[in-house]
This record gives structure tokens, C-alpha cells and sequence, in this order.
């Protein structure tokens, strides 16, 4: 029988995007089943989404899901074999979940999917006042990236996977395209991503092409 993955999670979502980028990557059959994260048949013990069921197993949280994927599935192709690099896609993936995602979620992107897809009044006051801190968290990737020994984007890896989405949600608002269009090394790293296929694949519902 063919492997297939079975994501549970909503459809415009940072981390069901991730898991299917991996899922693409590997190969792997894959669906999304279209799971609010507080729905009462969500399986995440704290309300999280994706839940992802693969291989007779309950997969939760995302770095623990797409490592098996890539490792069941993939042959760990998106994992760097020696420990300096590994150590080094290690720190983005933490830097993107536990600083660049919060950040950028709460001061500037879910203003504008609140105001976009809901029809809320644009909430400018929690923009304006995250805009000084977004600038700065762009300004250190961007220095990252042009720094060797930084971010390292020699090969593409789970790094990339997780920062990709985390900073295209940033790009498809008008203050992080303007933001992310004065780094130039930044911009050019999310365009060399944008005709990816599994980048392709992935694209969230009513995403533009670029």
C-alpha cells in the first residue's frame, strides 16, 4: 500500500504549509483535512494544529513530524550531514518558530488575514506599533544571510522549509513586501523559493504568483 500522509490542520496555515512542503519534497502522498486548531476533533493535547497520521502513527509538532517524514521517507535529504551545518539549520528553525513566527503573526500578519478574509477594520495600531520590531528581525536576516558562516542556503534544507512561509506571509502584506524589498539578499532568497515545486505545490488559497 502507498504511504500517504493525512494532515489535520487549517488550509492558510504556516505549519500545515511546512509539512506539506516536506511531504512534496519527499515525494510522499499527502491531504489536508481541513481541521480548526480548537475544533473539538482536533487531536493536538494543547489545541495546536497540524496533526498529521502517517506509517500507523499520530504525528504532532512540526520540527518532530517533517524529521520523521524526512527521515522515513526521504532518506533525511533535507538534513544536513555534518554537525556544523545541522547545528546551524537547527538555530533558524528555532529562531524562526520561537521569535520570527510570533512576531510577525501577531503584529502584522493576522492584522491583515483579519482584515482581508473577515472583514474586520484594519487594526493600524498593532501594526504600527510591531513595525520598529519587524524591521529589526528582518534587518538581522538579512545580515545573517550575507555573512558566511550565517544563514546558510548552499543547499536547501528544513531551515529553509520552515523560514519560507514564516517570511512569505510576511511578504504578501504591504509593509513586510516593503520591508523585505530593502534586503536585498532576503528578497533574493525568497525569490530563488518562489518557483520551487513544492514551493508551487503549497500555495496557499488565493496566494499570487510571483
Amino acid at each position: 500500500m502507498t504511504a500517504e500522509a493525512v494532515i489535520h490542520g487549517t488550509v492558510v496555515s504556516t505549519y500545515t504549509r511546512i509539512v506539506q512542503i516536506v511531504c512534496e519534497e519527499a515525494g510522499l502522498l499527502h491531504r489536508t483535512v481541513a481541521t480548526p486548531a480548537h475544533a473539538p476533533g482536533n487531536r493536538h493535547p494543547f489545541g495546536k494544529v497540524p496533526v498529521v497520521d502517517l506509517d500507523g502513527l499520530e504525528l504532532f509538532e512540526s520540527v518532530s513530524v517533517v524529521q520523521y517524514i524526512d527521515n522515513a521517507h526521504n532518506a533525511g535529504g533535507l538534513q544536513p550531514a555534518d554537525p556544523a551545518r545541522r547545528a546551524v539549520m537547527d538555530r533558524w528553525i528555532a529562531i524562526g518558530n520561537n521569535y520570527l513566527f510570533p512576531l510577525f503573526e501577531r503584529g502584522l500578519v493576522m492584522p491583515w488575514v483579519m482584515h482581508r478574509v473577515s472583514g474586520f477594520p484594519l487594526d493600524r495600531k498593532t501594526i504600527d506599533d510591531a513595525l520598529p520590531s519587524v524591521s529589526r528581525a528582518l534587518a538581522f536576516c538579512e545580515a545573517e544571510l550575507q555573512q558566511s558562516g550565517g544563514w546558510d542556503t548552499s543547499q536547501f534544507d528544513l531551515a529553509d522549509v520552515f523560514l519560507y512561509p514564516i517570511l512569505r506571509s510576511v511578504e504578501l502584506t504591504p509593509q513586510g513586501e516593503a520591508g523585505i524589498g530593502q534586503c536585498p539578499a532576503l528578497a533574493e532568497w525568497l525569490e530563488a523559493l518562489h518557483q520551487r515545486p513544492s514551493i508551487v505545490a503549497t500555495r496557499w488559497p488565493g496566494e499570487r504568483e510571483t
